[in-house]
């Protein structure tokens, strides 16, 4: 009898513990409603995105038939267009030898006093068929490598600008305007070389702060390729769509009067076209492009879009800042923003 029950005594305890375990996981695999995370994804998205459509059809189908949508399509389309093989070749180009070329090339090839240093350096910049993100990596290896911050720099300004790659872009822009090209590149080199030179006067070290480790990170030489690659085309390819919505928009909803008013000003369109090319922040095999677009401005304002756009924006500030240390880029932008307008109304009035 005492065999017996001990056996159901023993047995209950066993049972206890693992009864409410079992339960509870069985509670967290269902879930309570109010628990389970909610988020919008790609499907839901897509779902509501063409219900939307469905339910506002009409309105959609007349917005998209508007002359003024029209207008802004084709302006839109246009520009992407031309300036995407432009784009993609830069890019590919400016991996290729922002990767494969060392750095101790240039410092190699330049000369050792800094005056004459800065010229040979802008001069140089036409060996880096890039943009102006590229230009930035660059000059900073240059600096590291022992290259004087005054070349480094010239190199820095002139390299998105008088490369074969944009100056090849903005004469296809600029068809019926050769002299646009040739301005281009003697203003950006003009205006590379001041600041080259009025950093090797003015400039202090304690302003610079030089790059303290390798660009590619001791990844192998393909990964940093395809590395930069992906990195251009993502930043590139997105301020170039941001670029031709604002040249569409411009064209397309900004009453006609109110650029005329702005163009035909020679100091006011000057100054705006170069405000505008700070903050759009374009590429610079792109910004040709959207530059012969905006046809109501004059040739020196739309040359100083070419020079300053490579030079100065937001994002070129961003990455100097992150490069060289903002003590630089505080005093470096507003420098070379000025330098650059200035040498393009003397360019404009000069060959123009």
């Amino acid at each position: 009898m005492s065999l017996t029950k001990s056996a159901p005594d023993e047995a209950e305890p066993v049972g206890e513990p693992t009864g409410e375990p079992i339960g509870e996981p069985a509670e967290e695999l269902g879930g309570e409603p109010g628990e389970q995370p909610r988020h919008l994804t790609s499907p839901l998205l897509l779902v509501l995105t063409l219900l939307t459509a469905v339910m506002f059809q009409d309105t959609i189908r007349r917005a998209l038939t508007a002359p003024v949508t029209q207008s802004w399509m084709t302006v839109f389309v246009a520009v992407v267009l031309q300036a995407l093989p432009f784009l993609v070749c830069g890019v590919l180009l400016s991996a290729a030898i922002a990767v494969f070329v060392p750095p101790s090339f240039f410092a190699r090839a330049l000369p050792r006093r800094p005056a004459l240093a800065v010229p040979v350096a802008g001069a140089a910049g036409a060996v880096l068929p890039g943009c102006e993100c590229a230009s930035v990596p660059v000059a900073g290896a240059l600096v590291r490598r022992g290259v004087t911050p005054a070349a480094a720099l010239a190199f820095l300004l002139s390299a998105p600008a008088v490369n074969p790659i944009v100056l090849t872009a903005t004469a296809v822009a600029f068809p019926n305007d050769p002299e646009m090209v040739l301005a281009r590149f003697v203003a950006s080199l003009l205006a590379a070389c001041v600041m080259g030179w009025l950093w090797h006067r003015l400039g202090r070290a304690d302003w610079l702060r030089p790059p303290a480790r390798p660009s590619h990170g001791g990844r192998s030489r393909g990964a940093a390729f395809w590395e930069s690659v992906r990195h251009d085309v993502m930043h590139a390819g997105g301020f170039l769509v941001i670029g031709a919505t604002a040249a569409a928009t411009l064209k397309a909803v900004v009453p006609a009067e109110w650029l005329r008013a702005a163009a035909g000003d020679p100091v006011l369109s000057v100054l705006a076209l170069a405000a505008l090319a700070v903050l759009l922040s374009l590429c610079s095999e792109a910004d040709a492009f959207v530059a012969a677009s905006l046809t109501q401005f004059s040739a020196t304002a739309r040359l100083t879009f070419l020079v300053v756009g490579p030079m100065v924006d937001l994002k070129l500030f961003a990455m100097q800042a992150g490069t060289f240390g903002r003590a630089f880029a505080l005093r470096f932008a507003p420098a070379t923003f000025v330098t650059a307008v200035a040498v393009s109304a003397l360019t404009g009035a000069v060959l123009l």
